[in-house]
């Protein structure tokens, strides 16, 4: 008997329905998406491409990205503007095939206004609900351990009303996360003083230039974890690349130049089996425009 390829099949099969292109299309994101994961952005460094939101959607989109993670626009301010009307932004992310099921929300807006911003989450359709820093994105090189605990006992109580309300609040780390007290990272003494049944985290990638490696943190504190920012750092160039000019401050990979996902230093198989066992349920990833389309068209090929 003539053996046909799994491709050939498929697109018999499916021929006289007309879904041939539909289904082949599906099939490839399904084998390249690293974890059976779709692919997400993080619309932070997009920010000024938001004003016309449904162009911008449109767009990302057409790359392959199928979950956008936002930025409040209760916190965030002007750049954000265009997704005030949270009920709208989902309509139009639905309207291109897509969702947002995570968000970033500043420290100031949970402790002034949590409620409406947790209306705001309803609205879009998020249910991950993500600080970026316990310390306002700020580093803060000498905090003390009473300073530590007190911003750890904030955040469990905000975490503890988020949870009633069916959301599942998480912590970034950059900024005061990076820290150090009495010679042990800030971050690592944050995984004994938050509740992990309220505070997942977030893995930055690019915090791999002041020594912090995903795989690592993963395997060591399985299931605390939610979600990453990818990004890819050349950590052995000859000399150190300033950041681009569009690359948000704080987020900018120290003095290595960030690069697209996939032509840096990271190991990404490692990281992404790894992230199995952290309990990473989404990722984003969180470049400029150009690096962003190289590292999403980097992510269909990677097959863990």
């Amino acid at each position: 008997m003539h053996e046909i390829s799994r491709r050939e099949f498929i697109k018999r099969a499916t021929a006289c329905s007309g879904l041939a292109g539909f289904v082949l299309a599906n099939a490839a994101e399904l084998r390249a998406n690293p974890l059976g994961l779709p692919i997400g952005s993080q619309v932070y460094p997009l920010r000024l491409m938001l004003k016309d939101f449904p162009a911008f959607v449109k767009m990302v989109a057409e790359i392959g990205v199928t979950r956008l993670e936002l930025c409040s626009p209760i916190g965030y301010g002007a750049d954000f503007a265009a997704l005030a009307d949270g009920k709208e932004v989902r309509k139009i992310l639905a309207d291109h095939g897509m969702k947002s099921e995570s968000s970033h929300f500043t420290m100031s807006e949970l402790r002034d206004s949590q409620e409406k911003s947790i209306e705001w989450a309803k609205q879009v359709g998020v249910a991950q609900m993500i600080t970026p820093s316990l310390g306002g994105g700020n580093r803060q090189n000498n905090p003390t351990l009473d300073d530590v605990k007190r911003r750890a006992d904030e955040y469990n109580k905000i975490a503890a009303v988020a949870a009633q309300a069916g959301m599942q609040q998480g912590l970034h780390n950059e900024g005061f996360e990076l820290s150090m007290v009495d010679g042990k990272r800030t971050y690592d003494l944050l995984f004994d003083l938050l509740d992990p049944k309220l505070v997942k985290f977030q893995f930055q990638m690019s915090t791999i230039t002041a020594g912090f490696v995903a795989a690592e943190y993963f395997v060591k504190y399985p299931g605390r974890f939610i979600s990453m920012h990818l990004q890819d750092v050349d950590m052995n160039p000859s000399v150190p690349a300033p950041p681009p000019k569009d690359a948000p401050k704080g987020r900018r990979g120290g003095r290595r130049p960030q690069v697209a996902v996939g032509k840096g230093t990271i190991d990404w198989v490692k990281t992404f089996t790894a992230a199995k066992t952290g309990g990473v349920k989404n990722y984003f990833v969180e470049q400029s425009w150009e690096l962003t389309q190289q590292s999403v068209a980097y992510l269909k090929t990677l097959e863990v």
